[in-house]
């Protein structure tokens, strides 16, 4: 039998994840949680094969940072020796969201919009430590493997969110824990893989490409 959790922030989704997963007789949902922190708690308790995990969730209270889907894959495979598997549902498809989850251990990424058969068969792919990706997804890498010279990797991608947030590039250092010497380096790389002079030039190039 293999145990799954939910995580995602909205009820609907995860009581639509339920229904399709509890029609299986090899798969059983053991929890649900709308918050990625208490992912990695239910993670660390033991008991669970496979997360469906959510990339963004809800604001949390005021002042207080809220933890990535990304993040949370992250933590909870650097932290357990044989961590669940981790499988991403979310609505996000842009490559930063894909690279930084699978760069974070997560073993699929499906979009929500994914037809049952296909979660399925994901989450089993999941449990055997297989990748499981959506068509578009999957899709999306390989039309990113094959223009290297636009491919950015998954720190630019993060200072090319920042940048498109309106940071400044003490911001971003601060972010990111990186000199603005660094920063400045790696928007260098960006303008240049990207064939651009400017901040604004750049971050348009990247939507446009489907990259933010």
């Amino acid at each position: 039998m293999i145990r799954v959790l939910l995580a995602d922030d909205h009820e609907i989704v995860r009581l639509g994840l339920r229904a399709v997963l509890e029609g299986a007789d090899d798969i059983e949902v053991v929890g649900e949680v709308a918050t990625a922190d208490a992912a990695i708690s239910a993670a660390l308790a033991g008991g669970i094969d496979v997360i469906l995990m959510d990339l963004r969730f809800g604001a949390g209270a005021e002042g207080t940072r809220v933890t990535t889907g990304a993040q949370a894959t992250h933590a909870i495979r650097s932290s357990m020796k044989n961590p669940p598997k981790v499988l991403v549902v979310t609505n996000y498809d842009t490559d930063a969201d894909i690279l930084g989850a699978i760069e974070a251990g997560a073993v699929g990424y499906l979009l929500k919009d994914a037809p049952p058969t296909e979660l399925l068969s994901a989450v089993r792919s999941a449990a055997e430590g297989d990748s499981a990706l959506s068509p578009s997804v999957a899709d999306r890498l390989m039309t990113r493997g094959r223009t290297p010279r636009t491919s950015l990797t998954p720190r630019e991608l993060e200072v090319l969110q920042l940048v498109a947030s309106g940071s400044s590039n003490r911001d971003i250092g601060h972010v990111l824990l990186l000199s603005e010497a660094t920063v400045k380096s790696h928007l260098v790389h960006i303008y240049d893989k990207l064939g651009v002079r400017s901040r604004t030039s750049a971050v348009a190039a990247a939507r446009e490409q489907g990259m933010l």
